[in-house]
């Protein structure tokens, strides 16, 4: 391994590490999912904004043109719909459940690349993802800490068909813009759909947040706000995205961990098969939906992310 492939592998963990970290972050916040999610949005807004005036300076790069503000449009609004559903489910169910279960969002983009862009899904994942869907299935049944419901069960599903969008059409608008110009605009438009959701569900919480709650959307925004998309960006240049979606399959079982060490949520023996499952599973799916077509596939987005939301 190459020096440079050794960094960017090192890039990849560490951006799935802090990934891993969001939703225990957002329910020790003990402050409304869409509060938190608005505020962390606000404050990723500034500081992208801050990278392109830098950069400005730098190399005199102009900001986003308005051919890049439109093709980001329908990707952002779908972002900030998505991170205020996504962290309002963390509040309302177990951590195992809320990462668990956007884990299974590969198994969704790759029908949805097929019908959308053409691509042709090796069959010989399938099986794969029926693998990760038994363990899923295990990890539901087999309670577990954190006060798991199915009301924040059903909202995680629903962020994930937002977070499945997404991508899907954040796939469209990197054709034309680059991380940089992507972050930073995707970012305020989405506050354009996370504002409301805020507003709509805890108006009277908006302001002034606990002292949790600044600190949470303070670590969310430079965390996974900057740091985490950072890494990942990075990674792009130096590892292929095959091998970024594999590392990132392991987010849940991290993120499991750090509701262990933060909220002192705990596992039972009995979900500990359907999450080796779930990530066994996910792997082999994966690398075999990669086989026939590593340029340009759904499942190797350009993100690389898709182990779920990215907090």
């Amino acid at each position: 391994m190459t020096p440079h492939r050794s960094a960017g592998t090192l890039a990849v963990i560490g951006a799935v590490i802090v990934f891993s970290s969001s939703s225990s972050i957002v329910k020790w916040a003990d402050t409304s999912g869409p509060v938190v999610a608005f505020w962390r949005m606000l404050g990723a807004v500034a500081m992208w904004w801050i990278v392109i005036v830098v950069r400005r300076a730098a190399t005199g790069r102009p900001p986003p043109s308005r051919q890049v503000w439109r093709a980001v449009l329908p990707a952002g609004l779908c972002f900030g719909f998505n991170i205020s559903i996504f962290f309002t489910a963390v509040t309302r169910t177990s951590i195992a459940h809320a990462e668990f279960i956007p884990s299974l969002s590969p198994l969704l983009l790759v029908p949805a690349g097929a019908l959308l862009f053409g691509e042709r899904p090796d069959r010989r994942a399938l099986p794969w993802g029926a693998v990760s869907i038994l363990g899923l299935a295990i990890v539901l049944s087999s309670g577990g800490g954190g006060e798991a419901s199915l009301g924040g069960d059903l909202l995680v599903l629903v962020a994930v068909l937002t977070w499945v969008a997404y991508l899907l059409l954040a796939r469209r608008a990197r054709a034309t813009a680059d991380v940089v110009d992507f972050m930073a605009t995707m970012m305020p438009i989405g506050v354009l759909t996370a504002g409301p959701v805020a507003a709509l569900i805890a108006i009277d919480e908006l302001w002034p947040l606990s002292a949790k709650g600044w600190i949470a959307a303070g670590l969310l925004t430079v965390l996974t706000g900057m740091v985490s998309h950072g890494l990942i960006a990075f990674a792009q240049r130096e590892v292929d995205v095959g091998t970024i979606s594999i590392l990132q399959v392991g987010q849940p079982a991290l993120a499991v961990g750090w509701a262990f060490l933060i909220l002192g949520e705990e596992i039972t023996v009995r979900q500990v098969p359907g999450m080796v499952l779930v990530i066994a599973g996910l792997v082999v799916f994966v690398r075999t939906s990669q086989r026939r077509s590593r340029a340009g596939s759904v499942v190797a987005d350009t993100r690389g992310e898709l182990a779920g939301t990215a907090g």
